[in-house]
């Protein structure tokens, strides 16, 4: 379980983003804190993996507790939560140690994107071993990025692709080209480009099923 505190001076909402937080399988919340103090007293006193931090505190800045913590926990990970669109802003979050940036107000679908992606990242690199190159490197941080990472090849849209992927989360078992085509609204031409893109670049995987006559149908599955 990916350990999670909650870092959010709004008691309502942060029961709501405790209550988010424990519908993601694969993540608990250890603790909920509403002051940067009591943060920083919480990490000394628990092992903690992850940071859902709202930047604006009554006590400090969230970037200032970021920085704080991960002095001596290098290894807590941050996603910050905030109503600042300020791109300055975003730019320090990075330089803080933040892995994700969530604006508010978002829903439960929006969170739940942010720490799936971001448990797929952990587990990517802490895995034992090396890359074997730069694509497994641009691999493990793009699905940090989602899709909006992935160089897409000419004549393919970001929105597009998307929605093939927002629909193969939907079906956890995989589909074909027809039924990608049918869930997002495209052709099948167009389904089957867009997935063997996603195939290419290590989201999904291929896998051939077997019909009782002709050649096998491709499904694709995220990976």
């Amino acid at each position: 379980m990916i350990r999670v505190l909650v870092v959010e001076d709004d008691p309502v909402a942060a029961d709501a983003h405790r209550l988010y937080v424990e519908r993601v399988a694969g993540f608990s919340v250890s603790g909920v804190a509403h002051t940067g103090a009591e943060a920083k007293r919480f990490v000394e006193q628990h092992p903690i993996d992850l940071l859902l931090l709202d930047l604006y505190l009554p006590d400090a800045h969230g970037l200032q507790i970021s920085r704080a913590i991960r002095a001596t926990n290098p290894n807590i990970d941050v996603i910050a939560v905030t109503s600042a669109r300020d791109l300055a802003m975003v730019r320090a979050a990075v330089s803080a140690g933040v892995v994700q940036y969530l604006l508010k107000p978002f829903t439960f679908a929006t969170l739940r994107d942010k720490l799936e992606r971001y448990a797929q990242f952990r587990d990517t690199v802490t895995a034992a071993g090396e890359a074997a190159g730069q694509a497994d490197v641009d691999r493990a941080l793009a699905t940090l990025r989602g899709t909006e990472g992935i160089g897409l090849p000419k004549g393919m849209s970001a929105d597009t692709l998307e929605s093939v992927v927002a629909a193969l989360r939907e079906t956890p078992e995989g589909l074909s080209a027809v039924g990608a085509a049918s869930a997002v609204g495209i052709s099948r031409v167009t389904a089957r480009r867009y997935l063997e893109h996603l195939a290419d670049t290590g989201t999904v995987v291929r896998r051939p099923q077997y019909g009782q006559v002709g050649r096998p149908e491709l499904f694709y599955r995220l990976a």
